[in-house]
């Protein structure tokens, strides 16, 4: 699937582990879509409190930073055009797929009642010779995947939820991003701008100046398969087959 006919969901759902995931990874897809009316739900794991290295900084500062790191999101998603965001408030760097944080996505999830969800890629381990995937991000995936299926439309998984009133939801449509086997490339020409833009505002982790080239040589090479100039690409499982608009 390219640009020629691309889904447009009426919500979509964004699972990340930190702060800047989402903006480094889905955010010219997630802008695209708002800018054409879906509204989008950032749902961030963790405030991503131990994102520094600076000697000078003690532990208290980790209260200090998970602060810093919200309001950075918060721009980021008022920048994409983001209508809620939820902060689960997770310890960052140990994160884990445990039956509570898949408890807590299943919740959200029928809470929200997304068509679309995007997460990133459990089986990620290693991109290229130079990364190795953070373990919160796999461990946010699997999460994020299991709460989608079985756990977000299954009755009697978590019948504590169904006590509280959240009542079982079946996602159309998961969006994996960080796959070796992509299937969809979303067209972000009009939106890479938008996408830089986003990742700016985490000025705490990022150097600012290097950022428009970073993002375009990216979203090059995910578009160069397909000939897009630029591009996200996923791998999307289709839970519910349906008429697809063309944008």
């Amino acid at each position: 699937m390219t640009n020629e006919k691309e889904y447009l969901p009426k919500t979509a759902m964004s699972i990340q582990a930190h702060p800047d995931d989402q903006e480094f990874s889905i955010a010219g897809t997630l802008a695209k879509w708002a800018q054409a009316g879906c509204e989008i739900i950032s749902v961030v794991i963790t405030s991503g409190d131990s994102g520094s290295n600076d000697v000078t900084k003690g532990r208290d500062y980790k209260a200090e930073l998970a602060r810093l790191r919200e309001t950075e999101q918060l721009a980021a998603n008022e920048t994409i055009g983001v209508r809620q965001t939820v902060f689960l408030h997770y310890p960052d760097g140990e994160l884990e797929p445990s039956i509570a944080l898949r408890r807590d996505l299943t919740r959200i999830i029928r809470q929200h009642k997304p068509d679309v969800v995007l997460a990133g890629n459990p089986e990620a381990w290693f991109y290229g010779n130079e990364y190795v995937n953070h373990p919160d991000h796999r461990a946010a995936a699997q999460a994020a995947c299991e709460a989608v299926f079985p756990s977000a439309g299954t009755r009697l998984i978590f019948t504590d939820l169904l006590e509280a009133g959240f009542e079982p939801h079946n996602v159309k449509r998961l969006y994996v991003h960080g796959s070796e086997k992509n299937d969809t490339w979303i067209d972000i020409s009009e939106t890479i701008e938008t996408k830089i833009e986003a990742l700016k505002k985490h000025a705490s982790q990022v150097e600012v100046n290097e950022v428009d080239k970073w993002m375009r040589d990216w979203a090059k090479e995910e578009g160069r398969e397909k000939g897009l100039d630029f591009a996200e690409a996923y791998r999307v499982m289709i839970f519910e087959k349906e008429d697809e608009k063309t944008q």
